[in-house]
């Protein structure tokens, strides 16, 4: 059997973070297990690929939620990278941090060092910022995050100032000294490409003697004895295999994958594992419970002048933005698709934003089977004005069906499954509308498509954001950080509760969810997790 001082399965976000910190030394052998394959992809490095990767299964869990009576009875898709980089390398690169009450809220639950101003020098840390260096942004750190503010769609520019005379300010730094506003996303890339976790700091890891990374590797279950983790077995080229880890095996599999391999191992809710004859390791019925996600809709609107569409769809507009993105890295590919957003707050009374904003000027109300079609938008000049809720109430699980890890787990999602959060989502759809209807923007639409103006009574607000809402991919929770074992699966320094030689590292272990999209943060948990690691190891 191989042994090396620390195992790591999952290279996201958080693991590619880990396996970095942890190798950069020399002392310390590192195997890391991932489930897909190499990230070194035409659509995965170019930054508006996305679209094609988002039901690609070279790529793609592809995962369903069960029907979901919160939005309609829909079982909802949600794409989770599997590949070198994870989610990292599928998603749509907006950089946002959250908001500091949401890391000081970790903080005051009991989590010592997880405030926001514990976290800061490790955000900084992390960056590479190209608008440079102040109180809250660092330079010269792997993770390069690039302003479009000069490169943005002229669209976008009507948005926010039509946000300014809906009430919001103008914000130039969403991870600033305040998130509220509207503003210009900054994005994960670097010379018109993907910037992902893997490009940031695993491919920089692999180059080490000391680093092992096996792809197309799935982590099935984690072997004990007695209480300490001392191995972990995996499924390659339908070979079974085995690792040992001298140290510690760290789970960075994500907020769906890493609850299922704990639970695979014995370690989850008594009663389900028993039924599924899985020996128990560790009761904790925590493991996979306290799914949080944020959910969003789009309202689209036909314009009067050209959009994104204009360029995307037609044969010659693909040929002049692909020969640009080619010849110089430039141009809408190598761009999100969200150009502008912002945060607000559903109610004046509350302290701090519940609400994000989207902006992209493009549309996609035609449909395409198996396609998110970003590339080949709707042939009009559409645009959007997306939304999702920030901290939603609703909760869900995500609990393993069977011992066989080939099995998705069954996703309960919950979505708008409180009085809370459908009275918020239909207050924020009225804002947008508030938006919409502002001089510099409306004097460019036509008409509102989605979901029309035939759309007016709350009832019928609440109805269509049922029919159309879906998860904007941002789970955590599932195996979520506490010092209390009886409502937590780690504690403040990620060690599972009850169990040595094991910890989780990623999103799962998020007390709760941020104002925000989550990779940032979860990039942090990564560098945060290893520093505690290397700690732990003197």
């Amino acid at each position: 059997m191989q042994v090396f001082d620390f195992i790591i399965a999952g290279s996201g976000s958080a693991g590619s973070v880990v396996a970095e910190r942890l190798s950069a030394s020399g002392r310390f052998s590192v195997l890391v297990l991932e489930a897909g394959g190499t990230d070194r992809r035409f659509y995965v490095q170019m930054p508006l690929g996305y679209g094609k990767t988002f039901f690609d299964p070279a790529v793609n869990w592809n995962y369903k939620a069960e029907p979901d009576p919160g939005l309609a009875g829909a079982a909802d898709h949600w794409p989770r990278g599997k590949l070198l980089g994870g989610s990292s390398s599928i998603n749509a690169m907006v950089w946002i941090r959250g908001a500091r009450e949401d890391f000081d809220d970790w903080r005051d639950a009991g989590n010592t060092g997880w405030g926001f101003d514990d976290l800061l020098p490790a955000f900084k840390a992390i960056e590479d910022n190209q608008a440079g260096a102040d109180a809250f942004r660092g330079t010269g750190g792997p993770v390069h995050v690039t302003d479009m503010s000069a490169v943005v769609h002229p669209l976008t520019h009507r948005y926010l100032e039509a946000g300014r005379q809906a009430g919001l300010p103008l914000n130039p730094d969403f991870n600033g000294a305040a998130q509220e506003g509207v503003g210009i996303y900054q994005i994960t890339t670097r010379g018109g490409r993907r910037m992902s976790a893997a490009r940031a700091f695993l491919r920089p890891a692999m180059k080490r003697s000391n680093v092992r990374v096996e792809t197309n590797a799935l982590a099935t279950r984690i072997l004990f004895e007695g209480s300490r983790a001392v191995d972990i077995e995996y499924e390659q080229n339908g070979q079974k295999q085995q690792a040992r880890a001298s140290r510690e095996i760290i789970v960075c599999a994500g907020s769906v994958a890493s609850p299922q391999l704990l639970q695979l191992s014995g370690i989850g809710p008594g009663p389900l594992l028993q039924s599924l004859g899985i020996p128990v390791t560790q009761t904790n019925a925590n493991v996979g419970a306290n799914l949080q996600d944020h959910v969003g809709i789009n309202y689209t609107f036909r314009a009067k002048v050209p959009t994104l569409n204009s360029v995307l769809r037609p044969w010659w507009g693909k040929a002049l933005v692909g020969a640009r993105y080619l010849l110089s890295g430039t141009g809408p590919l190598s761009l999100s698709i969200n150009n502008g957003g912002g945060f607000f707050r559903t109610d004046p009374a509350r302290t701090r934003p519940n609400m994000q904003l989207y902006f992209q000027a493009f549309s996609t109300v035609i449909p395409r089977a198996g396609e998110r079609p970003i590339l080949a938008p709707d042939p009009w000049p559409g645009f959007s004005i997306g939304l999702s809720n920030a901290r939603p109430s609703s909760r869900g699980e995500i609990m393993i069906r069977s011992a066989d890890p080939r099995d998705h787990p069954k996703i309960v999602a919950n979505a708008y499954s409180t009085e809370a959060d459908v009275a918020e989502m239909l207050a924020a759809v009225k804002f947008v509308r508030k938006i919409a209807a502002q001089p510099a923007i409306a004097e460019v639409i036509a008409e509102e498509v989605l979901p029309g103006p035939s759309v007016q009574s709350d009832a019928d607000l609440i109805d269509d954001f049922r029919k159309r809402s879906g998860t904007v991919y941002h789970p955590c929770s599932t195996c979520r950080m506490g010092p209390d074992p009886a409502t937590s699966v780690v504690d403040p320094r990620l060690r599972v509760h009850g169990i040595s030689g094991l910890r989780v590292i990623d999103a799962s272990i998020f007390p709760g969810n941020i104002t925000g999209n989550t990779n940032a943060a979860s990039i942090m948990t990564g560098w945060k997790g290893a520093g505690m690691v290397l700690e732990d190891q003197g």
